[in-house]
């Protein structure tokens, strides 16, 4: 997902920079892509935040025996994979609304 959407902020960036006329079916194509990028995020948050709760859950089952100490650090290395996996959704979802308004202030002139 990280590629696919770092192409397409790639190909926006082509062409805003290329200064041409931005007409209506780009800027469309361009919101419908957010929002599939928009579903995508709510999707990871709600799996971020399930491995967050099961690590908690399994660091206090850890106090209890020692055991659940070895998931414990399983769940954390996941964990972080998705804390930085999110944030790097997170960042190039934000920068397609740059790009929207950019397109706008475009077209506009």
């Amino acid at each position: 997902m990280k590629k696919y959407l770092y192409d397409y902020i790639n190909e926006i960036d082509k062409l805003l920079k290329c200064n041409k006329k931005i007409t209506d079916n780009e800027i469309e194509k361009h919101l419908i892509k957010i929002g599939f990028f928009q579903h995508e995020r709510l999707i990871h948050l709600i799996v971020t935040i399930f491995y967050g709760i099961l690590f908690l859950l399994f660091a206090a089952l850890g106090f209890v025996h020692y055991i659940f100490f070895s998931i414990t650090i399983i769940l954390l290395v996941f964990l972080i994979f998705y804390i930085v996996h999110y944030f790097r959704l997170e960042n190039g979802v934000q920068y397609l609304y740059k790009q929207y308004d950019m397109m706008i202030n475009i077209k506009e002139k």
